[in-house]
C-alpha cells in the first residue's frame, strides 16, 4: 500500500534527510582523509559511521535489515560498494586503495522516520574516464528522475527519464534492483525501477515520499551476488556507480529531503 505522509511527518523526515545528509559528507571526507595511510578497511569507515550516528541521535535503519527472514540480517551500519559492487556491499576486512570507485548508502531513522541516501566518489587519482563520467551519469540520471516528481505524473515517467539519459550516455542500466517508496519504513510501496514508459505505473500524489535511486553500470547490465547474501556485483566485473535521493511530491516543484 502507498502511504501518504502529513505535514508534520515531512517536517520530521526533513530533519532526519539533513542529519543523513552530513552523515554521508562526514564518511566521505573521513574516507578520503584515511585511506592513503593503507589500512582503512571498511568495517573500519562503518565503526566510525556508528560514532556519526550516536552523534547525531539517530539510528541506522540497515543494521539488522532482514532480521527474521530466510537469509542473515544485514551486518552493517552501511552499505560500501566498491568497484565492480553495486549496491548493499556488507562491510567487511577489504582495504581502501587508491583509484577505488566507491558508493556510501545509508539509511537513517529520526523521530521514527525514515530517509534513504547513496554518493559515489572516486579514491584519489581517478583510472579512467569512464569512472568519472559514470558517477556523472549515475548522479544526473537521478536528478531526471526527480525531475519528473510531479503530481498527476506516474512513477513510469520517472523510470524513463532516468533510462533514457544513462542510454545516451552510453551506460548500462541495473533492472534486478530499484527505488522504493520510504517514510514509515526502510521499504514501502511503489517500486520504483530505473527504466520504463512514460504514463504507466502508479500515480504521483501530493505527500508521497520516493527513494530513487539509480544504479549504473560501465558494462553488461547482468547482475550476481556475492556469497554473503548481500552483496550486488556486476556479472562482468565491471565497475558500476549508485546515487540516491529521498524526495516528496508536492503540488510544486519536488522537495528533496537528503541534500544539504
Amino acid at each position: 500500500m502507498i502511504t501518504i505522509k502529513s505535514k508534520e511527518d515531512i517536517q520530521k523526515l526533513k530533519t532526519g534527510g539533513r542529519i543523513l545528509a552530513r552523515i554521508l559528507q562526514e564518511t566521505k571526507k573521513y574516507i578520503l582523509d584515511n585511506y592513503k595511510k593503507g589500512d582503512l578497511t571498511t568495517n573500519g569507515v562503518d565503526k566510525k559511521v556508528e560514532f556519526f550516528l550516536k552523534n547525531k541521535g539517530v539510528e541506522a535503519s540497515f543494521k539488522d535489515y532482514g532480521l527474521g527472514e530466510d537469509r542473515n540480517p544485514f551486518p552493517s551500519h552501511l552499505c560500501i560498494s566498491v568497484n565492480e559492487e553495486i549496491v548493499h556491499g556488507v562491510c567487511s576486512e577489504k582495504v581502501l586503495k587508491e583509484g577505488d570507485l566507491v558508493s556510501i548508502d545509508l539509511g537513517v531513522v529520526c523521530e521514527g522516520l525514515y530517509t534513504d541516501a547513496a554518493i559515489s566518489f572516486i579514491l584519489g587519482k581517478k583510472l579512467s574516464d569512464i569512472d568519472e563520467k559514470l558517477i556523472k551519469t549515475a548522479k544526473e540520471s537521478l536528478y531526471k528522475g526527480i525531475g519528473k516528481v510531479r503530481v498527476g505524473n506516474r512513477i513510469g515517467d520517472i523510470g524513463e527519464a532516468i533510462e533514457k539519459y544513462i542510454k545516451k550516455e552510453g551506460f548500462g542500466v541495473v533492472r534486478n534492483y530499484c527505488g522504493h517508496g520510504v517514510g514509515y519504513a526502510v521499504h514501502e510501496d511503489p517500486s520504483i525501477p530505473n527504466y520504463g514508459k512514460a504514463g504507466e505505473g502508479e500515480e504521483i500524489k501530493e505527500g508521497m515520499v520516493l527513494a530513487i535511486e539509480p544504479m549504473v553500470v560501465a558494462g553488461d547490465e547482468k547482475t550476481i551476488v556475492d556469497k554473503n547474501n548481500w552483496t550486488v556485483k556486476t556479472a562482468d566485473n565491471k565497475r558500476a556507480a549508485h546515487w540516491e535521493h529521498t524526495v516528496v511530491a508536492t503540488e510544486g516543484e519536488p522537495i528533496v529531503l537528503t541534500e544539504l
